[in-house]
């Protein structure tokens, strides 16, 4: 393990020519944090959701390398021992001793930011509080990126505000993606107006404009992480879910934030272009509505990997998502287990970007 250098704070990554790169952009890796047998996470399934994952790992094995955090040597050979009776390929992993309380590493993991210059690569540790306080304990998974910024050697710095990496999304030109509903809940930051939490983003993401979306879907305990709702493909380029049974709660906020995206612009002054995939059936477990959304895809660089649930709309979610991503493979994976734990493969990941 390399030694960490600490930025100090109110350092603005902006200044020193950093930016967050778009998901599309060419990756060094992507990040994991394995679920724990006694997680809280998949209660009374974590063998049910093994598929999923082992094939998420396959299915990356000639995109780029995957490096999954596990929480001891013995926690490591049981993953191994996992990924072999999947008949997963596993050359491509690296597994990395850093301790998490759940699997989410999307929203405790680093956000990697690049520039063309040495050092190249920051990692940006903002604070965590599992989703406003939902699930304690979470004290390891709120210091995973600087220990990731440890082992690889980066310098990090911590910008002082609550942020998952979940309820944004960038295209890589300066626009950002949010909603109201999670960045603005007062169980995040209660502190910070709008105007402040707008700033930070701009700040640290190398962010010129922010478009803000209303509510989530229904069974979100992220209270609307943008990623199962929204995400730019390209940079001028949007996909977005819709519910078409307007009987259906998820009806009329995805119907507003239809709405709203057909009024904005990037940051250089062009006007969305917007592709919707549709809603998978209702799913229900135990009398709870699941957040089943095609949304939460996962970018890699040879690879998307789209969240299915044997529904009649999978066929169509992958016929949106090839056509948008033409030299990518799509790579459908069964989820209704893995939802169970409330969010799929967007959730799970991270994406090291590659330098320039």
């Amino acid at each position: 393990m390399t030694s960490v250098s600490t930025l100090p704070t109110g350092t603005l990554p902006t200044s020193l020519g950093y930016r967050m790169p778009a998901e599309w952009e060419a990756h060094t890796a992507t990040w994991l944090s394995w679920p724990r047998r006694d997680g809280i996470s998949f209660p009374g399934a974590y063998d049910r959701i093994l598929p999923a994952l082992a094939k998420m790992v396959d299915a990356l094995a000639d995109s780029e390398p995957v490096r999954i955090n596990v929480c001891s040597p013995e926690h490591e050979a049981d993953v191994r021992k996992i990924l072999a009776g999947a008949r997963a390929r596993t050359a491509h992993v690296e597994f990395f001793h850093i301790p998490t309380n759940e699997p989410w590493c999307r929203d405790h993991g680093p956000i990697f930011l690049t520039r063309s210059e040495e050092p190249r690569l920051l990692a940006l540790d903002w604070d965590y509080n599992a989703w406003g306080w939902k699930y304690p304990p979470f004290d390891d998974d709120d210091v995973v990126p600087t220990k990731i910024a440890e082992h690889l050697g980066l310098p990090v710095l911590s910008p002082g505000m609550i942020l998952e990496g979940g309820s944004i999304d960038v295209n890589g030109q300066g626009t950002l993606l949010t909603t109201k509903s999670c960045l603005l809940n007062p169980n995040r930051n209660p502190d910070l107006t709008q105007a402040q939490i707008e700033a930070s983003l701009r700040d640290h993401l190398g962010i010129e404009k922010i478009l803000w979306l209303g509510d989530g879907i229904e069974g979100d305990d992220t209270d609307g992480h943008i990623d199962d709702l929204t995400r730019f493909v390209n940079p001028t380029t949007v996909v977005t879910v819709v519910e078409e049974d307007s009987n259906d709660s998820n009806h009329e906020p995805l119907r507003h934030n239809l709405e709203l995206l057909r009024t904005m612009e990037t940051a250089r002054g062009e006007p969305l272009r917007i592709h919707t995939l549709p809603m998978p059936s209702k799913i229900v477990r135990e009398g709870q509505r699941l957040p089943a959304s095609y949304a939460n895809f996962y970018i890699a660089n040879k690879v998307v990997l789209l969240p299915t649930f044997a529904d009649n709309n999978d066929r169509w979610a992958v016929s949106v998502l090839q056509e948008l991503f033409s030299t990518r493979k799509i790579v459908p994976i069964d989820c209704r287990e893995l939802i169970w734990g409330l969010g799929a493969f967007h959730c799970l990941t991270q994406q090291q970007p590659a330098t320039p």
